[in-house]
């Protein structure tokens, strides 16, 4: 009993054997995280597409070279401000960085900053009180810079509450202290980079102080991609990218069309404007001034234009229609002729102050100045002691508008007997470099080896404060009105303009001595005079704007809509 007993359970255990071997197994559970990531739905960033005519640096808004309409752009969407005008063109603390600016002496006049504890550069360092010393030292010493009148006032800064204050003395009162500081940089990733500050921004922006970043800079395809700043201390952005993308007219027209780009920023002719009104009523049209008007400089540097007479003969040679026909091709800045020496047109207070039949050619006056210069003309060119009266014309590289006037005032001047080499510098190389030879002064010959420019066909900026830039444009550096007639200085302006007989008045103007508008009325007919600076009119833009953005606005005066780029939103076709 007892072995079949155990023979029994032998033959149960087999048997339950048997039947789980025929039994099929239940499916694994899976629980691959790759497996279960693949089932969720695919998040796709909100994107908002901007055509532009070029992506190109540089990108310094403080460099006179770098000044455009992406330049422009950038700094508002990537740098901090102090002030930033608003949709009136008055400028009110930016509260995302500062917490207060005011002015607490007036002997010394002295403006103190207090700068948010959480703004920092989105590398994680502070934006402080050496940030406004880099920019302060640059703008008063390096050359090629915007509107550095003021900069150059400044007699010392302090910190305070570790770098979060700064303490900024005057050597004047500056009633226009509110334009500095705007668009910092982060000094201490540029204080000791190659290339030093003329290499600043060229390429890219090493930090961020603003709501977005730069993912991408793809120059071949003409393309930047901006996303929000996870380490923006204030509002993030409502949209999770910005892009770029660079095209020709007809490109831009056509991706407006099809709903491709969300707006426009393009400076048209009459055919690219045209292109975009035949889009109907589903894109919405509106000029956006520059901050820059087109000029001709007849600059008294070093060369036959420090001879007043031979100045005002080749301003009586040029024809200023031609030229502003020729620059702005019937676009929107044809309506924008800056037919006054300071003030563009779209700023409030403009009035034409342009002398009656300026620009108008007139060869006979041109014919008697050029003869009591002690010019002869033989054989249909002007001689003076057996040497042709040859000017240097350049303009920033192949850029336009600049390369095509600069062509045609060439013409113009070859073809009244004025022999011309014309020169197309990088506008790092004009502004830093050639428009800054040291002037000697009475010398008719270039300072060193470089060549010397007579004539230049650039823009120049304009707007925010009125003395700031009458002082920037046409003053001396401090000490230079009386300058050692063996010295050799920088020029204090691109036009190289210093005139002792105008210098009192452009300080009364800077430091508020006299109102910025009874100045501008008693220096404008004499800046004409001095025929040094021709305008020919101020730059603008075409703003279209199609379907599917919401919260933008055209923008202050001269900026454009990307302020309050944190605004805006991706809606519906």
């Amino acid at each position: 009993m007892r072995k079949s007993g155990i023979a029994a359970a032998l033959i149960t255990v087999l048997l339950t054997a048997l039947a789980a071997c025929d039994t099929t197994p239940p499916p694994p559970v899976v629980t691959s995280p790759v497996a279960q990531s693949s089932t969720s739905p695919v998040t796709t960033a909100s994107q908002i597409v901007i055509g532009v005519d070029d992506i190109a640096g540089g990108y310094n808004p403080h460099n006179l070279a770098d000044q455009s309409t992406i330049t422009t752009a950038l700094s508002q969407l990537l740098l901090p401000s102090v002030f930033r005008p608003d949709d009136a063109g008055e400028y009110q603390l930016d509260t995302t960085l500062m917490r207060s600016a005011e002015v607490t002496s007036t002997e010394p006049f002295t403006v103190t900053y207090q700068i948010r504890q959480d703004a920092s550069w989105s590398d994680g360092a502070p934006i402080a009180v050496e940030d406004f010393v880099y920019l302060a030292d640059a703008m008063r010493d390096q050359p090629g810079v915007v509107q550095p009148a003021g900069y150059r006032l400044i007699s010392g800064i302090q910190p305070s509450e570790g770098g979060k204050g700064v303490q900024v003395t005057f050597s004047e009162p500056y009633p226009g202290w509110k334009s500095l500081f705007s668009n910092l940089l982060p000094q201490h990733l540029l204080k000791d980079a190659p290339g030093g500050w003329q290499g600043a921004l060229q390429d890219s922006f090493p930090a961020y102080g603003g709501p977005f970043s730069i993912k991408t800079r793809d120059n071949a395809r003409g393309e930047i991609i901006l996303e929000r700043n996870e380490r923006y201390w204030d509002k993030p952005a409502a949209v999770d990218q910005l892009v770029l993308r660079r095209s020709d007219a007809a490109g831009l027209a056509g991706a407006l069309r099809s709903g491709n780009d969300q707006f426009v920023m393009s400076r048209t002719d009459a055919a690219g404007l045209n292109q975009f009104q035949a889009l109907g009523p589903t894109v919405q049209l509106n000029t956006v001034p520059s901050p820059r008007v087109a000029e001709v400089l007849l600059r008294p540097a070093n060369g036959p234009l420090v001879d007043d007479r031979v100045r005002e003969a080749v301003s009586a040679l040029i024809d200023r229609n031609k030229l502003i026909d020729e620059g702005t091709g019937g676009g929107p800045s044809a309506g924008l002729r800056a037919d006054a020496q300071v003030l563009p047109p779209s700023q409030t207070g403009y009035a034409p102050t342009i002398p009656a039949g300026f620009g108008v050619p007139d060869p006979a006056a041109a014919e008697r100045l050029l003869t009591s210069a002690g010019y002869v003309k033989e054989a249909g060119v002007w001689r003076k002691d057996g040497k042709a009266l040859t000017l240097v014309v350049a303009a920033p590289g192949q850029q336009e508008p600049y390369a095509s006037m600069a062509k045609e005032l060439s013409n113009q001047l070859v073809a009244a007997g004025i022999q011309v080499n014309t020169l197309g510098p990088q506008p790092r190389d004009l502004f830093a470099n050639l428009l800054a030879l040291p002037v000697s002064p009475g010398s008719q010959a270039p300072t060193g080896n470089s060549v010397g420019v007579d004539v230049a066909v650039v823009p120049l900026p304009v707007g925010g404060d009125a003395a700031t830039v009458l002082a920037s444009r046409f003053g001396c550096r401090p000490g230079q009105s009386t300058p050692s007639s063996n010295v050799a200085v920088v020029p204090a302006n691109p036009a190289a303009v210093c005139d002792e007989s105008l210098q009192p008045t452009i300080d009364e103007a800077l430091t508020g001595t006299k109102p910025a508008a009874d100045a501008l009325a008693e220096l404008e007919p004499r800046l004409w005079a001095q025929h040094t600076a021709i305008p020919l009119f101020q730059l603008a833009d075409t703003l279209a704007t199609g379907q599917g953005i919401s919260g933008m606005t055209v923008g202050p005066p001269l900026l454009g809509p990307f302020g309050n780029a944190v605004n805006w939103t991706r809606s519906g076709r």
